[in-house]
This record gives C-alpha cells, structure tokens and sequence, in this order.
C-alpha cells in the first residue's frame, strides 16, 4: 500500500505537470553537460598525438603522463591488476607502453581520468557497477572482433569501455534530484532509452553522441555511443557498432542475475542459462548480420567462455582501482 501510494505521488496524473518536470530535468541535464563535466584535460589530447604517431617517443609519453601524479599512480595500479594479466610488473610508464600497446595506453589514460571525475559524485557500488560493465563490454568487443576478423581491434576495445558513457551525466542528475527529495525516475530506468526519454527528456546514447563530439571522438565513436542500442542506424562503421552492441547485448542477459559483490568479497561468475542461449543467436544476428549462422553459434560460444573466465578478473582489477582512489582521497596525516 505505501509504495502505491508513494508511486501515485511521484509521477501525477497531470501531464502537463510531468512534461515541465521532464523539461526542467533536461534544461538540467544540458547544464551538467555544458558546465558540470570537464572537457579532456590537455594532456590527453598532447598523449593522443603521440600515441597516434608511427614512431612513437616514449620518453614524451613518460614525461606527459608524470605531469600529473595521480594518473600516473592509476595507470600503474590499473596496469598491474588481475584484470591485464600481465606475466611481470610493470614499474614505469614507459614499460607499460611497451607491455601494453599504445592504443591499450591511451584507454587507460582516458579511464582513469574518468574515474577520478566520477568517483567524486558517485557511491562506490554505482561506480563498480558502471565499470565492472564497461570493462567487460570492452574485453568483450575484442574478443568478438578477433573472432569475425575485424581489423580494429583496439578500437572495438575502446568502444567497448566508453559505449555508456553517456550514463554518468543521467546519474549526477539522479542523485541530485535525491538530495532535492524530488521523484526519482522508475525503477528498471538505467539502459532503457525509452524510461530515460521520459524523465530525462533524452537518453544515454544522446548524451553519449554529445560529448563524444564535445571531445573531438572520431565519426565511428560517435556512433558506438549514439546507436549501440540500435546499430542499424550506424553511418560510419556498422561493423564496429555492432560488435559493442552484441557485447553490451550479451552482458544483459548475463547481468540480470547478478549483483555487484559487497566490498571485500568476490562473486562467482554465473552458469550460462538457456535464456541467452535462445537469445544469443537472435541479437547476434541484428548485430553482425553479415557473419554466417555457424559463426554467430561460434561468437556466442566464445562469449559465454570468455564471460566466466574475466568477470573475475574485473572484479580483482576493480577492487584494486576502487581501493586505490579511496586512499587517494583520504587526508594526508
């Protein structure tokens, strides 16, 4: 009786009333987009350059990277976790250029930058959960994209991470209509365009289309971020579109079950039920509609192996990164 009563009052029956509400949401909403977020730091764009080079300074990428501690100290936490499974530890920037690859470098500069921006306006478990996600799209997208010889595979992994990044501005408008006491938008609202339509007046992949622009992303970025829910509509790179979109797919069916893992403790990765086994070849044929049936059966094969060996491994690699920024935020004695 409370919750119906309690729903009847957040969303009146007035539509006019819930269209100023949605309205003044999205003026808000524009605002945190326009003022709130930061543009890329200048070091990311001086890094880009560099790594975009074919003979790449890794001296300069060292000195560039120093110029700002904290990053530094992420990029070599998050280089030496469980999640990059690599045989040696790394202890320069240089090494982990060289260990790495500088395309896998500059994801993890562009990461880390969001990270520390996010962590100062979410809680610990929505953070976990947008990367633990975001992480897992992007192993995801790579491995797909080996799998049906996409010659990009690096990009297939950096679109893979960012694809929601147009999630964090919806969530610091969330949490800022909590702490007004206003309603907050229904239940199930996150990743569902239509629900975030509503409230927000836009959704994720809107958001997500605008800075991508904002921060100069090439043409096939903008449309991983724009219509990875509907990559049919991809106008520069169908092909990489639907890889993310088959990841990010795939990812639903399996994250239905589970919960992010209280602080200290790690969850066991789900067995693949029959659901996303009926399911799998259907998105993956609206996905990759060019592959062969045989080979959207060997895509979601590889999927479901891949999903139980790394969600484990994100989850060590995120518990470390998380640790690392609350000691990072902690006073200095």
């Amino acid at each position: 009786m409370t919750s119906s009563v309690r729903s009847a009052n957040a969303f009146p029956p007035n539509a006019a009333f819930a269209q100023e509400e949605m309205d003044r949401r999205k003026k808000r909403l524009m605002a945190i987009l326009s003022q709130g977020l930061p543009t890329l730091p200048n070091y990311v764009l001086d890094l880009n350059a560099l790594l975009s080079s074919q003979s790449v300074d890794l001296k300069k990428v060292g000195v560039v990277i120093r110029t700002d501690p904290s990053l530094s100290a992420q990029v070599l936490r998050l280089c030496n976790s469980a999640l990059f499974g690599l045989r040696r530890r790394v202890i320069s920037i240089e090494q982990a250029a060289v260990l790495l690859g500088t395309e896998r470098l500059r994801t993890l500069v562009l990461t880390c930058s969001l990270m520390q921006f996010a962590g100062k306006r979410l809680s610990n478990e929505q953070l976990a959960s947008f990367w633990q996600h975001s992480f897992l799209s992007a192993l995801l997208s790579e491995r797909i994209a080996r799998q049906v010889d996409y010659f990009e595979k690096e990009q297939a992994y950096l679109g893979g991470l960012l694809h929601d990044i147009g999630q964090l501005p919806l969530w610091i408008l969330v949490l800022e209509e909590e702490a007004k006491h206003r309603p907050p938008p229904p239940a199930g609202w996150l990743d569902d365009v239509s629900m975030e339509r509503d409230y927000f007046g836009m959704d994720h992949c809107k958001v997500g289309r605008w800075m991508a622009v904002d921060w100069n992303f090439m043409p096939s970025f903008v449309d991983v971020f724009e219509c990875h829910h509907s990559p049919e509509r991809a106008q520069h790179d169908p092909y990489l579109v639907g890889i993310v979109a088959a990841a990010d797919q795939f990812l639903h069916t399996q994250e239905a079950t589970i919960t992010i893992a209280p602080e200290g403790t790690q969850l066991e990765a789900p067995a693949t039920g029959t659901a996303a086994e009926a399911e799998g070849p259907s998105f993956l044929q609206k996905c990759l509609p060019l592959i062969s049936e045989t080979q959207r059966h060997a895509v979601m094969e590889s999927l479901q192996t891949e999903y139980i060996h790394l969600l484990p491994l994100v989850q060590i690699g995120l518990a470390s990164a998380t640790a690392a920024m609350k000691d990072e935020s902690k006073p200095a004695r």
